[in-house]
C-alpha cells in the first residue's frame, strides 16, 4: 500500500504557540508511519513558514527553528491541479505531492478558519473542521447564539468592542450593569481565543476593569459571562457524516477555574474519565454534544465543552476544533476510554480526510 503524504502543521503566529508545538510532536509521534508519511511545516511566531526534516523532540523543545540544516522555507501551492508543498532551497524548487493536511495549531491564525480557508483553497483535504466552522468555534458570542437557537442553554452574556474600550465611563457602566444582574463571581474572556489566554475569573467590581483590559490585549471583543455552577465535562466527538463520542469527562478542581496553568500541568486539578456520573447522564451529555457540533457546523473532530449544574442542567461552554493532542491530552484520553487509541484515532480522522467527507 502506498503512503499517504500528510502535511502536519505546527507553531503558528500565536499566543498559543507552544501548545501547538507539544500537540504536534504527539501525533507525529502516533502517526501510523506504515500508511502515512508526516511532512512537518513549521510556522514561526512571526509567521514565517518552514519545511522541517529534523526530530520530533526539537519541535516539542521548540528547537526546531534553531537547527537551519533542517529548515527550508516552504509554501503550499495555490494550484487545485497539484496538491503540492513547494519547498524553496537555495537553488532549486521541490515539490511534495501532499495527499492531505492536518492543521496542529491552536488559537488565532491557525485554529481559526484561517489556515484552513487556505488549504481548502488549494483543493487539498483538510483534516478536521473547515474555515467556517473554525471560525465560528473560536469566537465565543456567535457560538453561544447558535447553540443557543439549537436549545441548549449558554450562559448569560455581554460583549464589548474596541470602539467601546475608548470610553472607560461607559464600558464600566455597561459591565457594572450586567454584573449586577448576573452577580459575582463572573468571567471576562477575550471573544476570540484559548487556553484561557486572558481569561479572568472576577470575584468583586473592583476587579473588573483589570479584567476587561487583560482580555482586550488578546482580542478587539471581549465577552463577559455568568459564572455557571457546577463543574466543567468534556465530550470528544469524531467523524462527520457519522458521529463517534468517547467517554464524558469530567474536570475536578480545587478552587479557582480551569486556567492555562491548570490546562496543562494539572497542579491542582483533576480530570476524570469517564466522569463521576450515572450512564444516562452521561448519554444526555454525549446527545448535546453531537447537537452542538451539528449546529456549528464541525467535520472530522472537535472537543465540546460543557458544564453541569448541581441541578443537573447542561449548559454550553466552548468548542475546541483542535484540542491538546498529547498522548496526556483530554481528546485522545475520552477516545482511549471508548476503545480507541490514539494512533486509531488519528487513521480516522485522516481517512475521512481521504475519503472527502464534508
Amino acid at each position: 500500500m502506498e503512503k499517504k503524504n500528510i502535511i502536519i502543521f505546527f507553531g503558528g503566529c500565536s499566543s498559543e504557540y507552544s501548545v501547538s508545538l507539544e500537540s504536534a510532536a504527539g501525533v507525529i509521534r502516533n502517526l501510523d508511519r506504515e500508511q502515512y508519511c508526516p511532512i512537518p511545516v513549521g510556522i514561526t511566531r512571526q509567521g514565517d513558514w518552514y519545511y522541517y526534516t529534523g526530530t520530533v523532540e526539537q519541535i516539542a523543545a521548540d528547537t526546531w527553528y534553531a537547527d537551519s540544516a533542517h529548515c527550508v522555507p516552504a509554501a503550499l501551492s495555490p494550484c487545485r491541479s497539484f496538491h503540492e508543498l513547494l519547498v524553496y532551497g537555495a537553488d532549486s524548487l521541490q515539490k511534495i505531492p501532499v495527499d492531505a493536511a492536518l492543521p496542529v495549531l491552536h488559537g488565532r491564525n491557525g485554529e481559526d478558519g484561517t489556515l484552513q480557508g487556505l488549504i481548502e483553497l488549494a483543493g487539498i483535504p483538510l483534516a478536521g473542521c473547515g474555515t467556517l466552522a473554525s471560525a465560528l468555534c473560536m469566537d465565543k458570542d456567535r457560538a453561544h447564539r447558535l447553540v443557543s437557537l439549537a436549545g441548549i442553554r449558554a450562559p448569560k452574556a455581554l460583549v464589548l468592542d474596541m470602539s467601546m474600550a475608548g470610553n472607560r465611563i461607559l464600558t464600566i457602566e455597561l459591565s457594572q450593569a450586567f454584573a449586577g444582574q448576573v452577580g459575582y463571581p463572573l468571567f471576562v474572556k477575550p471573544v476570540k481565543a484559548g487556553s484561557s489566554y486572558g481569561v479572568t475569573k472576577v470575584v468583586s467590581s473592583d476587579q473588573l476593569e483589570t479584567a476587561i483590559e487583560l482580555a482586550f490585549t488578546y482580542d478587539n471583543q471581549v465577552i463577559l459571562e455568568e459564572n455557571i455552577p457546577g463543574f466543567e465535562v468534556g465530550c470528544a466527538v469524531l467523524g462527520t457524516n457519522e458521529l463517534i463520542t468517547g467517554e464524558v469527562d469530567e474536570i475536578e478542581l480545587s478552587g479557582g477555574f480551569f486556567d492555562f496553568t491548570e490546562k496543562y500541568t494539572l497542579k491542582t486539578s483533576t480530570i476524570h474519565v469517564p466522569a463521576r456520573i450515572s450512564d444516562s447522564k452521561a448519554e444526555e451529555i454525549k446527545l448535546a454534544a453531537r447537537r452542538v457540533y451539528r449546529a456549528l457546523g464541525c467535520s472530522g473532530f472537535a472537543r465540546v465543552d460543557l458544564f453541569l449544574t448541581p441541578e443537573g442542567e447542561i449548559v454550553f461552554n466552548e468548542v475546541n476544533t483542535i484540542p491538546g493532542f498529547t498522548e496526556h491530552s483530554r481528546y485522545p484520553g475520552m477516545m482511549k476510554a471508548a476503545g480507541l487509541s490514539f494512533p486509531e484515532v488519528l487513521d480516522r480522522i485522516l481517512k475521512q480526510a481521504l475519503a472527502g467527507e464534508k
